[in-house]
Protein backbone atom coordinates (compact mmCIF):
# COMPACT_ATOMS: atom_id res chain seq x y z
CA UNK A 1 0.00 0.00 0.00
CA UNK A 2 2.80 2.46 0.62
CA UNK A 3 4.21 2.07 -2.89
CA UNK A 4 0.56 3.01 -4.34
CA UNK A 5 0.45 5.90 -1.99
CA UNK A 6 3.85 7.03 -3.10
CA UNK A 7 3.70 6.32 -6.78
CA UNK A 8 -0.01 8.46 -6.68
CA UNK A 9 1.74 11.37 -4.60
CA UNK A 10 4.45 11.58 -7.59
CA UNK A 11 1.80 11.15 -10.22
CA UNK A 12 -0.40 13.77 -8.81
CA UNK A 13 2.76 16.16 -8.82
CA UNK A 14 3.28 15.87 -12.41
CA UNK A 15 -0.08 15.73 -13.51
CA UNK A 16 -0.22 18.99 -11.72
CA UNK A 17 2.82 20.38 -13.04
CA UNK A 18 2.57 18.94 -16.53
CA UNK A 19 -0.23 21.09 -17.44
CA UNK A 20 1.56 24.55 -16.50
CA UNK A 21 4.80 23.19 -18.22
CA UNK A 22 2.72 22.54 -21.85
CA UNK A 23 0.65 25.83 -21.12
CA UNK A 24 3.51 28.04 -21.00
CA UNK A 25 5.14 26.06 -23.57
CA UNK A 26 2.25 27.08 -25.86
CA UNK A 27 2.68 31.00 -24.85
CA UNK A 28 6.47 30.49 -25.81
CA UNK A 29 5.70 28.99 -29.00
CA UNK A 30 8.15 25.74 -27.89
CA UNK A 31 7.63 23.08 -29.82
CA UNK A 32 9.68 20.86 -28.78
CA UNK A 33 10.22 20.81 -24.90
CA UNK A 34 14.33 19.56 -24.60
CA UNK A 35 14.74 19.45 -20.70
CA UNK A 36 12.33 20.53 -17.50
CA UNK A 37 13.78 21.68 -14.45
CA UNK A 38 12.52 21.27 -10.77
CA UNK A 39 13.06 22.86 -7.59
CA UNK A 40 11.37 20.47 -5.37
CA UNK A 41 12.28 20.94 -1.57
CA UNK A 42 12.72 17.85 1.06
CA UNK A 43 9.59 18.12 2.76
CA UNK A 44 7.95 16.97 -0.68
CA UNK A 45 9.32 13.05 0.13
CA UNK A 46 9.84 13.05 -3.45
CA UNK A 47 11.32 9.50 -4.73
CA UNK A 48 13.44 10.90 -7.89
CA UNK A 49 12.84 7.40 -9.90
CA UNK A 50 9.07 7.10 -9.23
CA UNK A 51 8.43 10.92 -10.19
CA UNK A 52 10.86 10.37 -13.49
CA UNK A 53 8.98 7.66 -13.92
CA UNK A 54 5.49 9.54 -13.93
CA UNK A 55 6.90 12.70 -16.00
CA UNK A 56 7.84 9.79 -18.64
CA UNK A 57 4.50 8.56 -18.58
CA UNK A 58 3.07 11.85 -18.95
CA UNK A 59 5.27 13.33 -21.43
CA UNK A 60 4.38 10.37 -24.29
CA UNK A 61 2.92 11.47 -27.28
CA UNK A 62 3.79 15.24 -26.52
CA UNK A 63 5.99 17.94 -27.28
CA UNK A 64 7.83 16.83 -24.33
CA UNK A 65 7.87 13.15 -24.94
CA UNK A 66 11.80 13.26 -25.71
CA UNK A 67 13.04 15.80 -22.33
CA UNK A 68 15.32 15.52 -20.09
CA UNK A 69 14.35 15.99 -16.53
CA UNK A 70 16.47 17.47 -14.02
CA UNK A 71 15.18 17.29 -10.47
CA UNK A 72 17.22 19.62 -8.09
CA UNK A 73 16.46 18.71 -4.33
CA UNK A 74 16.45 21.40 -1.97
CA UNK A 75 17.36 20.34 1.57
CA UNK A 76 15.47 21.30 4.55
CA UNK A 77 16.33 24.47 6.04
CA UNK A 78 15.07 25.85 9.72
CA UNK A 79 15.67 28.68 11.59
CA UNK A 80 15.62 28.66 15.55
CA UNK A 81 13.24 31.28 16.65
CA UNK A 82 14.91 31.07 20.20
CA UNK A 83 18.42 31.76 19.31
CA UNK A 84 18.43 32.88 15.40
CA UNK A 85 20.44 29.67 14.40
CA UNK A 86 19.53 28.51 10.54
CA UNK A 87 20.28 24.88 10.00
CA UNK A 88 20.10 21.89 7.68
CA UNK A 89 17.72 18.96 8.77
CA UNK A 90 19.61 16.19 8.88
CA UNK A 91 18.53 12.19 10.38
CA UNK A 92 14.79 14.08 10.98
CA UNK A 93 15.99 15.53 13.82
CA UNK A 94 13.99 18.73 14.28
CA UNK A 95 15.84 20.57 17.26
CA UNK A 96 18.47 23.62 17.12
CA UNK A 97 21.69 22.33 16.88
CA UNK A 98 22.92 25.43 18.69
CA UNK A 99 20.77 25.59 22.01
CA UNK A 100 18.47 22.73 21.40
CA UNK A 101 15.14 24.40 20.89
CA UNK A 102 12.40 22.93 18.95
CA UNK A 103 10.94 26.39 18.54
CA UNK A 104 11.36 26.23 15.14
CA UNK A 105 10.51 28.09 11.57
CA UNK A 106 10.82 26.21 8.32
CA UNK A 107 12.83 28.71 5.76
CA UNK A 108 13.59 25.72 2.89
CA UNK A 109 12.81 22.78 1.79
CA UNK A 110 9.27 23.08 0.83
CA UNK A 111 9.65 24.19 -2.60
CA UNK A 112 7.82 23.03 -5.63
CA UNK A 113 8.75 24.96 -8.64
CA UNK A 114 9.07 24.64 -12.15
CA UNK A 115 12.57 26.19 -12.57
CA UNK A 116 13.02 26.61 -16.26
CA UNK A 117 11.16 24.55 -19.01
CA UNK A 118 14.14 24.33 -22.36
CA UNK A 119 12.96 24.19 -25.54
CA UNK A 120 12.80 25.18 -29.14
Amino acid sequence: MLTTDRTMHEIAIVENTFRIILEVARQQEISKINRVNFLIGEMHGIVPGIFHHAFESAAAETIAEEADLNLEIVPIKMKCNHCGHTFFIQNSEYQCHQCKSIDLELIGGKELTIKSIEGE
